[in-house]
């Protein structure tokens, strides 16, 4: 999740599933954001995929149904992971994508991947705000009241993108949201070191939240994005491993290791037509 676009979110969706592959686990992510706004169906494109228009929500769906639809998101010298988005042509009807996290929940459940990264579009702060004004459960509580579900919130490691995340920590504060296994991943706009607004916004964090990680600047994924992940740097693969385990030890701290096994969604009864 974010406070504001331009975080970096996707990068940091894409290299968590990357770290979670690299340690052995089934790993998809779910691209809950309109087609046109998102960059997953480029970095997934030239794939025979079906995609999310292929899984119709009023019908009953198969594993294999599911996993048919994902798109394949090759490792470089790791096991691959998958990715659920809408790789149609951009001039296709748009898609009503559902809103609740539990439906992906469910999705993801179907598909039966050990690990889910759930992209989400919406801004956090704003979204915490406007729940508690209109006197409703917003998006962000409700994706983060998801079974072993791990926040993990997203800023540039700006001035202004430090200003957001700290933001975006005092609202969920405020709250009462799970900031004790929440990571936070600064995303790094330049090469060298953190600028110094970042680093000290980066203590003052740490001492709130579960983990914050430094994603650190790669200039493959700054000219080409992430439609090739064999090019990365070796420290961006070292940061995507440190990120997933950050995460896990959010989890465990929890919830005990190793976790106890999720919830499943019920299925729904076969109903057979005469």
């Amino acid at each position: 999740m974010a406070a504001t676009g331009g975080s970096g979110r996707s990068t940091v969706a894409d290299l968590l599933a990357a770290g979670m592959a690299a340690d052995g686990a089934s790993a998809v992510v779910l691209d809950t954001a309109p087609r046109l706004t998102s960059p997953w169906p480029s970095w997934t494109v030239g794939q025979e995929a079906e995609g999310l228009a292929a899984l119709p929500p009023d019908r009953p769906l198969t594993r294999s149904h599911v996993r048919h639809a994902a798109a394949l998101r090759p490792g470089a010298d790791r096991p691959d992971w998958h990715v659920l988005t809408d790789g149609r042509d951009w001039h296709s009807p748009p898609l009503t994508l559902p809103q609740a996290p539990a439906a992906w929940l469910q999705l993801a459940a179907i598909g039966g991947w050990q690990c889910v990264v759930a992209d989400t579009p919406h801004p956090v702060t704003h979204d915490l705000l406007q729940s508690r004004c209109a006197g409703h459960i917003g998006l962000t509580r409700s994706w983060c009241e998801l079974p072993y579900a791990v926040p993990v919130l997203c800023a540039s490691a700006t001035a202004g993108g430090v200003q957001a995340l700290q933001q975006a920590v005092m609202a969920l504060h405020a709250e009462g949201m799970p900031l004790q296994r929440t990571v936070a991943v600064l995303v790094a706009q330049t090469d060298g070191r953190l600028p110094a607004v970042a680093r000290a916004g980066a203590t003052m964090l740490s001492a709130r939240i579960a983990a914050v990680v430094h994603i650190p600047h790669d200039p493959h994924i700054r000219a080409h994005g992430l439609r090739t992940v064999t090019r990365l740097r070796s420290r961006t693969r070292h940061a995507a491993g440190l990120l997933f385990h950050e995460v896990l030890a959010a989890a465990g701290a929890s919830w005990g290791t190793p976790l106890p096994d999720a919830p499943r969604p019920a299925p729904l009864a076969v109903v057979s037509h005469s």
